[in-house]
């Protein structure tokens, strides 16, 4: 069994290193979880103890199988919780990150796996991740965002890379949402603001919003 805390630094390990499993940092870690660097290492030692992470000094660590596979079930309880809020209890996409952050941590696989077939085996979640299995295997986004579209090309809003309330209400409000159709008009060289059309609406868009909206090409 695991603490809250351990199974915090153990997803929020799984996301930095993405699909690679790349080495974290401490400081990374610690900026993310916006705690001390002293507490990460003391964190960081209990999880090498437990064979769950991969730690060198000044090498920073990676998950070894058996730490991805439990981040990887954190994740997806957490996904899971997500579409239950958002499609049987009406909550918004900008409320359900912090509810689901507390869900996540309710061990009980039967539960986890009744939701899943509850919720008909949903692949994504509300912000367009893609849902781990049971075995810990995902689908990823491929690391294309609105900020590389060229002028004039098109492409489809299929996920966000950022989920605080303040960002989703932002893209709610000038209907950037996932499924959304976006014509890029221009892009300023200056500081590569982003003008965009979506429907018959034109958008000023910063270059730290078009990175943060994964898209496919139309």
């Amino acid at each position: 069994m695991y603490t809250v805390s351990e199974e915090n630094y153990l997803k929020t390990i799984f996301h930095i290193s993405g699909r690679e499993n790349r080495r974290v940092s401490t400081n990374d870690v610690a900026e993310v979880l916006q705690t001390k660097a002293s507490s990460v290492t003391d964190m960081i030692q209990k999880l090498s103890d437990k064979k769950l992470i991969r730690y060198e000094k000044y090498k920073g660590v990676s998950l070894t199988p058996k730490g991805r596979k439990i981040a990887a079930s954190i994740v997806r309880r957490h996904r899971l919780w997500e579409v239950f809020l958002v499609d049987k209890l009406n909550f918004s996409w900008d409320e359900i990150h912090e509810i689901a952050e507390e869900l996540e941590h309710i061990r009980s696989e039967k539960l986890v796996d009744k939701l899943e077939e509850y919720l008909g085996f949903p692949k994504k979640d509300p912000h367009g991740d893609p849902i781990p299995d049971r075995e810990g295997k995902m689908d990823h986004h491929k690391d294309f965002t609105l900020a590389d579209l060229a002028v004039d090309e098109q492409g489809i809003i299929v996920g966000v890379k950022e989920h605080s309330s303040e960002f989703l209400q932002y893209l709610d409000g000038v209907k950037l949402v996932l499924g959304a159709r976006v014509t890029i008009r221009k892009v300023f060289e200056y500081d590569r603001t982003i003008v965009a059309m979506v429907g018959n609406t034109e958008l000023m868009l910063s270059e730290r919003v078009g990175k943060n909206i994964y898209i496919n090409r139309a």
